[in-house]
């Protein structure tokens, strides 16, 4: 470098530290000033409160009715009368009954078995003789006992005669000897009238085990058979429901059990529905230890016939049965459908308000369907029917009236 230039010297002094530290400050307030102004002057949001709508309910108006009680039980049709059929006398069977098979029918004093009566006929013949000599013996004894009679008068003694002169004791033995001849002719008669097995009473075979040929001993089982007059089922009943229907009890010594209560019977066969009408005939003699329940029987007439209903079947033996007894009639009760009621005895009653209160029920009797109460619930006051989940006294709701959806 030559001449006289000079190099720059660097800015020095305080107007350098003021362009230095001044400058940024005053960009960064005017920033600031800036944004306060722009935040003050942006208008105003309108706030907006969210509001959550009062949950939409089912109801259903109350009032008192006359209720008719009605017990559910189930069980097993038998019939009435069953019987082992068995000889009487012993011998081959030589012929039976079409009706004599497992299922079949047969009337009251229908021959089903017939045993040889060969044997059983000679002895009757042997019985008329031995009848017949014991009457001719008794006749020649009152004979001779007439001639030693007048023999003892033409003697002309004062005295009476003895017994032994007059022949009595050999009268009263040819007597005896014929009493003993008719009663074996009255017993060969019976055995001979018993080689034909008939039926006691109108009923069923359920099931055989002799046939022809067959030798058999008296005594021996031939058959298990029913009678068809009625059929009886045997229906447990738990103690809480015995105060709701009409049992026939009988006390000892007194008139026996009158008729109880109606019963509809009811059973599925060949994929349809079919009831038959019966009644409580009586209980059990004693309640079951175990289970505690007692055991009413309903018997239902002619189980095997068409009655009204051609197209209905029979009410078989072994077939089971749903029962429903007829119970007895209250008035001035409230009947509310079950899913109504929350815990063990309370409802949800909807005000004139549409605000929820809480109803403590007096009940009666509570079923699968319905529940029966006595007190708490007022004439016109509806009962909330839908299930709700959290509950407050006085929380308002929305009634369903068919129009809208349902929350």
């Amino acid at each position: 470098m030559t001449g006289t230039e000079h190099e720059p010297t660097p800015p020095t002094g305080l107007s350098f530290q003021l362009k230095k530290w001044v400058l940024p400050l005053v960009i960064i307030f005017a920033g600031i000033v800036v944004m306060v102004l722009m935040i003050r002057l942006k208008p105003e949001v309108e706030k907006q409160v969210a509001t959550t709508p009062a949950p939409m309910v089912r109801v259903m108006d109350v009032a008192p009715v006359t209720h008719h009680f009605k017990v559910r039980s189930q069980g097993t049709v038998n019939p009435r009368t069953e019987s082992q059929l068995v000889p009487e006398v012993s011998g081959r069977i030589v012929s039976v009954s079409p009706a004599f098979n497992a299922g079949g029918f047969f009337g009251k004093g229908d021959v089903l078995l017939t045993i040889d009566p060969y044997d059983y006929s000679q002895a009757v013949v042997r019985a008329e003789a031995d009848v017949a000599r014991a009457e001719l013996a008794l006749a020649r004894e009152e004979a001779e006992a007439e001639v030693a009679r007048r023999e003892w008068e033409e003697l002309g003694r004062d005295e009476e005669p003895t017994p032994l002169t007059l022949r009595e004791p050999q009268m009263q033995d040819a007597r005896a000897t014929l009493a003993a001849s008719r009663s074996a002719l009255h017993k060969a008669g019976r055995d001979l009238d018993r080689t034909e097995i008939r039926a006691p009473y109108a009923g069923r075979v359920r099931a055989k085990t002799v046939d022809v040929g067959q030798f058999v001993s008296r005594g021996a089982p031939l058959a298990s058979i029913y009678a068809v007059d009625f059929a009886e089922i045997r229906l447990p009943l738990p103690d809480d429901d015995l105060a709701f229907i009409d049992l026939p009890v009988a006390y000892r010594g007194g008139p026996g059990a009158t008729r109880g209560a109606t019963v509809t019977l009811s059973a599925d066969f060949a994929g349809e529905r079919h009831t038959w009408e019966g009644s409580l005939v009586r209980t059990e003699g004693e309640i079951d230890p175990r289970s505690r329940l007692v055991y009413a029987i309903a018997r239902v007439a002619d189980p095997y016939g068409r009655g009204t209903n051609p197209d209905r079947p029979p009410l078989a033996a072994g077939m089971f049965v749903e029962a429903e007894i007829h119970g007895r009639e209250v008035e001035d009760v409230f009947r509310i459908p079950r899913e109504a009621l929350r815990g063990a005895d309370q409802v949800l009653v909807v005000d004139e308000n549409n605000r929820i209160r809480f109803r403590t029920l007096s009940i009666l009797r509570t079923t699968r369907d319905d529940v029966i109460a006595t007190a708490g619930l007022a004439a016109g006051e509806k009962i909330c029917i839908s299930p709700l989940q959290a509950v407050t006294e006085g929380m308002e709701v929305r009634i369903h009236t068919g129009g809208e959806a349902g929350a």
